[in-house]
């Protein structure tokens, strides 16, 4: 089931085996019950509603998607000042042109799973967001029940506190928790007991039984799309196949080979259900099968077929506009995540649906902060559906024919494949022409031409054919250069790009992103070799503060060689010839003055590791004593079946609820030494699709522990090299490898495998300081405050400015550190801009901005550089860690010492 916490990655099938289903941290656990009856989990106590005074709700901006159906962007701060987005499409339920729906997976069936997106796409909704929580491991149908059109398509499971959320065909709202009730009848005139509809086998609550599917019948429609009705049954059981309410076949003690054709249904018995078809039911006689709803609050009963639609959820999260009691256990949430959830007003006119950001924008919320958001907005009642990593939305911009995603998930552009989703649905006629509206990306980069056009929406604010429509364009100002139908952007700033049409217009404001826009330029390769003819590609990404990433054009780059003569042509740096007793040569690109660099290396990449003679000891290591597992050197497998290599195994499944580490551990604490600055690692990587996080550890020379991000998921099977830009971690070499390892984090177990192994062989490290030789000298200087002299390595160097002592914070001229321990200083004067390159960094600093640029990524320090008596000065322990070096300093003696 997708969750937001919590899950047991296994795939059980032993007969008999009991499960239980219980809800933790706002999730479905599946976990097995060793021995004892099973817990019952009633209501909690109020949740806090202390939030309200300390806690605001700002509205960003509103647009129509169609009509009866706007999209609200808001900004929710929390107690603590972290602020997090959130996106609430709101439903006119009185409005005639606009519906709910719920779609499942592909085909609208269930056991298909899908994206919310491509189920949105595939029904040809406007707006959607995911639903309902399924298990992970299992065929993929939802735990609460699904009314689509009418047709119950699953019923409720018997688990307390899990609400649903309906509308009738009259468009009222209802959130209630629901039960099943149904029959089956045999042309005899015998009945049994019907428990469900298309229902994944679990373990109900308090009801005594040990299984959901023993001794029980469900009903099977062509809804379920397997063949297996379902899995981990339990028992073995006898299958009944109705057409049009007549017994077509009967499989006893199997299951029939077939999946459910549309018109008819499955009737899949146990135990006594299964004595209930051997006595009574014949091929050829009639089968009735009866069922409702009924409400567990007031016991009333509710025809599915008087439904517009019914989506399952989770906990009742606002109740009479306040924030509710849980009714299903949440004590082990554990943090923010993104979230989703679905209500109603006070007067029963409109529906929520709203999906909470967790991204690099946005912090998340917790279910706690969610039920305060949705009071806030006018939410009277109002459930939580699946969250986490499953939480999307999309919607479809005005006069736009497709959907996109409303805003990043927490795996960015990638949406997570579900069971099923809540849609909104326009039933408008065909209206007329209404308004024309710019179509197009509302950021440029320098040198981009962007792509626009008109595009028209009629009465009802449905996309509406405008393709008739040549307009003239025009631009508020110099910050785009029109040619005709061409937009170019040329230089940075905010213009008003106006389409005119006659006496129609439509405008929109389009940014041309500059230097100061960006927080990070990133090349293809960050390293190459130093030698003539050289050819790689280096196209360039520039990624926005706000996350986006674009493809920078060549004509908006500027390339600086040093140390060798080249060329960039067509996004491809060639090396034409190497200056004398080069080792390292750098290639910068620069965007509006941001800049970036490649590294290139007369020693190129060398392999550090690749496990053939290990002779130091390598042992698995964990942070919780029930995780277990190996590290050792074993003979590798596919691509890597004729080396040796490191495998990590791991089994996390006694430590669930907490984060769990599994470590391939080098040479006890000590770890392995890299010997110099390294600017990118390689590594080869055989991985087991288990959604990990992968990481190493290493120890610096200043002592400082840093944490490499190998891959943020392990999304892959079999052999791949992994590539990892080093230049960004502030890593002081030599440093030390500690260990490799596998990460399960205690938010969004579920999406998470429990139990793998992963494979390691042939690590690579480019060292641009080594050549043969380290080119980048070493020792220890010591500059006294007012002094004009250091001494270095013992001996006195006479310097032409002294270091000066500001505010906490000591100031040189950075030519005397480059002089002590390698390197070189440019100064461009137009730019106010001192750079530093020293082995594989390029350090940019601006006067008198706190901001600078250490290989292509923008980072924040606690000062900047200043002019003083006509010199420029950089804060030296800020310049001289991110160089990689030590910094000490003695207030008694006013002395800096600085180490290699």
């Amino acid at each position: 089931m997708a969750r937001q916490g919590k899950a047991l990655k296994s795939n059980q099938t032993t007969v008999g085996k009991k499960w239980l289903i219980v809800t933790l941290a706002g999730v479905i656990w599946v976990s097995p019950v060793l021995s004892g009856s099973l817990p019952v989990i009633d209501k909690l106590s109020p949740a806090s509603v202390a939030y309200a005074a300390t806690t605001s709700v700002k509205k960003l901006g509103e647009e129509i998607i169609t009509s009866g159906a706007v999209l609200m962007k808001y900004q929710y701060t929390s107690s603590t000042g972290a602020k997090s987005l959130a996106n609430v499409v709101r439903v006119d339920l009185n409005n005639p042109y606009v519906k709910l729906d719920v779609m499942a997976g592909k085909g609208n069936q269930f056991t298909t799973r899908q994206s919310t997106g491509g189920m949105a796409k595939e029904h040809g909704a406007v707006a959607a967001i995911n639903g309902d929580f399924f298990i992970t491991n299992r065929e993929g149908a939802p735990m609460g029940p699904q009314v689509s059109n009418g047709d119950l398509m699953s019923s409720p499971s018997a688990l307390k506190g899990m609400y649903a959320f309906a509308v009738t065909k009259d468009g009222k709202p209802i959130l209630d928790e629901f039960a099943f009730s149904g029959s089956i009848t045999a042309e005899n005139g015998a009945t049994f007991p019907l428990a469900g509809i298309n229902k994944t086998a679990y373990n109900p609550e308090g009801t005594g039984s040990t299984f959901s599917h023993v001794n029980a019948a469900y009903l099977y429609t062509s809804a379920w799309k397997a063949i297996d009705r379902p899995l981990n049954s339990s028992t073995t059981p006898t299958e009944v196949m109705v057409t049009d309410g007549v017994i077509t076949d009967i499989s006893v003690m199997a299951g029939l080979p077939t999946a459910v054709p549309e018109g008819s249904y499955v009737l899949r018995t146990h135990g006594a259900a299964a004595e209930f078809v051997k006595n009574n039911l014949e091929v050829g006689q009639k089968l009735t099968a009866d069922y409702t709803l009924v409400s567990k609050k007031s016991g009333q009963k509710l025809d599915p077929s008087s439904l517009q639609m019914m989506i399952g959820g989770h906990t009742i999260l606002v109740d009479n506009g306040k924030a509710a009691s849980f009714s299903r256990n949440v004590n082990d949430l554990g943090g923010t995540r993104a979230r989703t959830a679905v209500g109603y007003s006070k007067d029963g006119r409109y529906a929520y649906m709203i999906a909470t950001e967790r991204n690099d924008g946005s912090t998340g919320m917790t279910l706690q902060q969610l039920q305060d958001f949705m009071s806030k907005i006018g939410v009277w009642k109002g459930m939580n559906l699946d969250g986490g990593g499953s939480t999307t939305m999309v919607n479809r911009p005005l006069a736009e024919m497709n959907t996109e995603l409303t805003f990043p998930t927490e795996y960015g552009t990638t949406q997570r494949s579900v069971v099923n989703a809540l849609g909104v649905f326009s039933t408008a006629p065909k209206g007329n022409l209404k308004g024309l509206k710019v179509s197009g990306s509302s950021t440029l980069l320098i040198g981009q031409t962007g792509s626009y056009e008109l595009k028209g929406y009629d009465t009802y604010y449905n996309p509406i054919d405008a393709g008739s429509i040549k307009p003239t364009w025009k631009s508020s100002n110099g910050n785009l250069a029109i040619n005709g139908q061409s937009i170019k952007a040329v230089k940075p700033g905010t213009s008003t790009l106006t389409a005119v049409s006659g006496s129609t217009k439509a405008t929109m404001q389009v940014n041309v992103l500059g230097a100061d826009d960006l927080a990070a330029l990133t090349t293809a390769v960050s390293s190459a070799p130093l030698q003539a003819g050289t050819s790689v590609s280096v196209p360039v990404t520039a990624v926005t503060r706000s996350g986006q990433s674009l493809e920078v054009p060549s004509s908006a780059l500027k390339w600086e060689f040093i140390g060798f003569k080249g060329s960039v042509k067509d996004g491809r740096l060639t090396v034409t010839s190497v200056n004398s007793n080069t080792k390292v040569g750098y290639a910068i690109a620069r965007y509006d003055g941001f800049s970036t660099v490649v590294i290139l290396s007369a020693a190129g990449e060398s392999t550090w590791e690749n496990f053939e003679n290990v002779s130091y000891p390598i042992k698995f290591t964990t942070n919780v004593p029930a995780v277990t597992g190996t590290a050792s050197i074993v003979k590798g497998s596919g691509s890597h079946a004729d080396s040796k290599v490191l495998k990590l195994t791991y089994d996390m499944t006694g430590g669930l609820g907490q984060k769990m580490y599994a470590y391939a551990e080098f040479n006890g604490t000590t770890g392995k030494t890299i010997p110099a600055q390294a600017t990118s690692m390689a590594i080869d990587v055989e991985g087991d699709s288990s959604l990990n996080w992968l990481r190493a550890e290493l120890k610096d020379n200043n002592g400082k522990t840093v944490y490499v991000d190998l891959a943020k998921a392990i999304d892959w099977t079999g052999w791949k090299t992994l590539n990892v830009d080093l230049t960004g971690y502030n890593i002081a070499f030599p440093a030390q490898l500690k260990r490799m390892y596998v990460v399960n984090v205690d938010e969004g177990q579920d999406e998470r495998a429990l139990t793998g192994s992963v494979s390691f062989d042939d690590i690579r490290f480019t060292m641009p300081a080594v050549a043969g030789n380290e080119v980048l000298p070493t020792g220890k200087a010591v500059m006294t405050i007012g002094q004009k002299s250091l001494v270095l390595n013992g001996s006195k160097v006479a310097i032409d400015s002294a270091p000066i002592l500001k505010n906490g914070t000591t100031y040189v001229p950075i030519k005397h550190v480059l002089d002590a321990f390698g390197g070189q200083a440019t100064w461009n004067q137009s730019a106010q801009r001192v750079g530093v390159l020293r082995g594989g960094m390029l350090l940019e600093l601006t006067v008198g901005k706190k901001e600078f640029i250490l290989n292509g990524k923008r980072h924040s320090a606690a000062v900047a550089p200043m002019v003083q008596g006509g010199r420029t000065l950089v804060p030296l322990r800020l310049v001289s860690e991110q160089l990689g070096l030590k910094v000490k300093w003695d207030k008694n003696t006013k002395t800096v010492t600085i180490e290699s």
